[in-house]
């Protein structure tokens, strides 16, 4: 016998076998409760979630020889058909294979007919927004004036293709990605009923990569039981998706745990010989950072498949709560600017040296260098000791690097690109305005300013400022400064150019300077 594959041999027959969108289900069923069934629905939503699956299932309840109901009852011949793929009162389109309007027109031709057994004669178009212009006139005309026998479902993963005049003659249901939990816990149940070995961790891991998707989760199960020889283990998941095994992750967190540079470098590059995913990497070191924050904030949190609450208790007692913070925010970060270093090991290891190197200082006022021996403290981490005062800035650039830095736009930008870094006191940042600017100090993008400043530091800030013109140069004036650089530079270059030159002996040229812009 042939086999089929699970995504198939799983495809829910009723809505009680669905998996989530109950926010869907609850209208749907309401409406076939009710009998306010509208004739047209747009079910939307990522690939693999089930728009499709729920088309046809309503268009079961529709046709079932007992009557409209919620509960079809799969035995009579109008649902077998469906369920068999070939009810001729169940049109099923791809609208990617047939985009043209005379494809379209000929489908509609049929409109006026009766069905032949079923009640109604339902048109499922899959991937509605792959359809013409021309396609969706000839579509629109039925749908504003439908016999009174026809149902269309509509599908999409992009309804913002459709033309608002199809949107609204339609019911519009959106339907959601399927949480990890949930698609885990159905993949365990079919390999439950199915007789097949498993381990947790392997299907927890399976449930991640598959994003959002049962159908996704389902077709990865597949390969990995074909993978795995019959069985499915959390080994034999991480070869199959290319991650590495969790135990050099928990070595990573012990090693940010003991501060110890030099040892994280060597263990870092050691990776290397797994030709790992870096990106997937900084993903499960930033999954496992979030764990530990929740051990650290609910004590009685139990973990999950992947980490154990012995070792979430271990590391949430060696991190502060500060640091497991800052960890986890320069993990994502550092993950999305992963395809912008020269290459992924490289933006991997900076990665973590940003983790230390950011690290606040200890309460005796000693940063990471005073017990790594390998990572210098940044100057954020050296002004959180409460210790001593910290000095005004000599250097105008590092304020302005602080300020390219923090996640501003706007206003609150404005308001700090015209500020100029006087010094810090523990918890204070003291800033001096350019009074021409002091119109941008709102109570508003002040406290916008102090979040990020708070962000950036690792530590809840706040910022005084001084109304009075910095005795350094600001960020917006190193800006303008280094626009009159760059344009005169230019300027410059053009009148030495043997070119111009050229043209003003040749045709007396004149150059005109305020026309002159540097290239971008």
């Amino acid at each position: 016998m042939a086999y089929t594959a699970l995504a198939r041999a799983w495809r829910p027959k009723k809505f009680s076998e669905l998996v989530g969108q109950e926010h869907v289900l609850r209208a749907l069923v309401n409406a076939l409760e009710t009998g306010r069934v509208h004739h047209a629905f747009l079910f939307t939503g990522t690939r693999g979630v089930g728009k499709t699956t729920i088309a046809r299932i309503f268009a079961k309840c529709l046709s079932c020889e007992k009557g409209v109901t919620a509960e079809p009852c799969g035995e009579c011949a109008n649902c077998r058909e469906i369920d068999a793929g070939r009810s001729v009162d169940l049109i099923e389109v791809d609208a990617a294979s047939r985009t043209k309007v005379d494809d379209t027109r000929e489908l509609l031709d049929n409109v006026q007919y009766a069905p032949t057994r079923s009640r109604y004669k339902v048109y499922l178009i899959d991937e509605v927004h792959m359809l013409s212009m021309h396609s969706f006139n000839a579509l629109l005309k039925t749908l504003e004036e439908p016999p009174p026998h026809v149902k269309f479902l509509l599908a999409t993963t992009d309804p913002h293709k459709l033309p608002v005049t199809v949107l609204s003659r339609c019911l519009q249901f959106n339907l959601k990605r399927l949480p990890v939990a949930q698609i885990a816990d159905h993949l365990k149940h079919m390999l439950e009923v199915d007789g097949i070995a498993f381990d947790a961790g392997g299907v927890r891991l399976i449930a991640q990569a598959a994003d959002g998707s049962m159908r996704d989760g389902q077709s990865l199960l597949d390969q990995l039981i074909a993978f795995g020889g019959g069985t499915v283990s959390e080994s034999a998941a991480r070869a199959m998706l290319g991650t590495i095994a969790r135990d050099h992750v928990v070595k990573l967190a012990e090693l940010l745990v003991a501060a110890d540079a030099s040892a994280l470098m060597k263990y870092a590059q050691s990776l290397d010989q797994w030709a790992p995913d870096y990106a997937q990497v900084l993903d499960e070191l930033a999954a496992l950072l979030a764990r530990v924050a929740i051990k650290q904030t609910v004590k009685d949190y139990e973990g999950d498949e992947l980490y154990a609450p012995e070792l979430l208790t271990t590391l949430a007692q060696g991190f502060s709560a500060e640091d497991v913070q800052l960890y986890y925010q320069t993990a994502i970060v550092g993950r999305r600017d992963l395809a912008l270093a020269p290459e992924p090991r490289v933006g991997f290891e900076m990665t973590l040296l940003r983790m230390l190197a950011f690290r606040p200082a200890t309460e005796a006022g000693q940063g990471v260098a005073a017990r790594s021996g390998g990572v210098r403290s940044s100057p954020a981490a050296e002004t959180s000791s409460k210790s001593a005062p910290v000095a005004a800035d000599a250097e105008p650039g590092s304020w302005a690097a602080i300020v390219n830095s923090l996640d501003l736009q706007g206003a609150a930008r404005q308001l700090a690109s015209n500020c100029a870094l006087l010094g810090r006191r523990g918890a204070v940042v003291r800033l001096a305005l350019d009074p021409r600017h002091q119109h941008v100090r709102t109570p508003a993008q002040v406290e916008k300013l102090a979040q990020a400043l708070s962000r950036h530091f690792g530590e809840t800030v706040r910022v005084e400022f001084e109304a009075a013109m910095p005795g350094a140069e600001t960020p917006a004036q190193a800006g303008q400064r280094a626009s009159v650089e760059e344009v005169d530079s230019a300027r410059q270059a053009l009148e030495s150019d043997p070119v111009v030159q050229g043209l003003r002996e040749r045709f007396g040229a004149t150059l005109v300077p305020e026309s002159v812009r540097p290239v971008k």
